[in-house]
């Protein structure tokens, strides 16, 4: 819910301890700031978002698969966590998460402004899609881009409400891509998107 921005802030600066306790590099939590309705598929619909309720686009990233899934478990039975669900200011069943590989990533910097997407690729259509996004990455660079990150679905389950493969319409030959550009500012964003049109 909208309303619950500032209890959302409070849960994530309350994880993000134990997150890097467990392994974790970076996590990041994006509130929504301009997040279009889309034709097919869109960010509201992929968590059934209701009409006072915004949408949250985040990650953690680890060092490897095996630490992630270490942190998971270890989060499962920490006693830290029990809390996060008494007191969660949203509705986790709604929620889309997975792990996912890291196809491309290029870029480093103190981002203020996150443009991110989740798409359906046809599973035979890996290589492709990294060499066209290799391609594609110096032109988003110099139009601004500080950071992009492709990620390939490695570990993305099916989920009672909500999931990744539902967000995007996924076929059974298609793999879920988790993706996002890192800006120095909304400005540097809009004047990045108008270049690339």
């Amino acid at each position: 819910p909208k309303a619950n921005k500032a209890q959302y802030q409070k849960m994530a600066a309350m994880a993000w301890p134990l997150f890097k306790e467990f392994g974790a590099l970076l996590h990041v939590e994006a509130w929504a700031d301009d997040v279009p309705d889309g034709k097919l598929t869109d960010f509201r619909r992929a968590v059934q978002a209701k009409e006072d309720e915004t949408v949250v686009f985040s990650w953690i990233e680890y060092p490897s698969k095996e630490i992630r899934d270490s942190a998971n478990q270890k989060m499962m039975s920490d006693e830290r966590t029990k809390q996060w669900g008494e007191e969660m200011p949203f509705d986790g069943q709604r929620m889309v998460y997975g792990g996912f590989v890291p196809l491309y990533d290029e870029g480093k910097g103190k981002m203020a402004y996150v443009d991110g997407f989740v798409a359906s690729v046809p599973k035979a259509n890996k290589e492709v899609y990294a060499k066209h996004v290799a391609e594609a990455a110096p032109l988003f660079k110099e139009f601004g881009v500080m950071r992009m990150v492709e990620c390939w679905g490695d570990d993305v389950p099916d989920g009672k409400v909500t999931d990744f493969r539902r967000a995007v319409q996924a076929k059974d030959d298609e793999i879920v891509v988790f993706s996002w550009m890192e800006y120095p500012s909304k400005e540097a964003r809009d004047a990045a998107g108008k270049k690339m049109m």
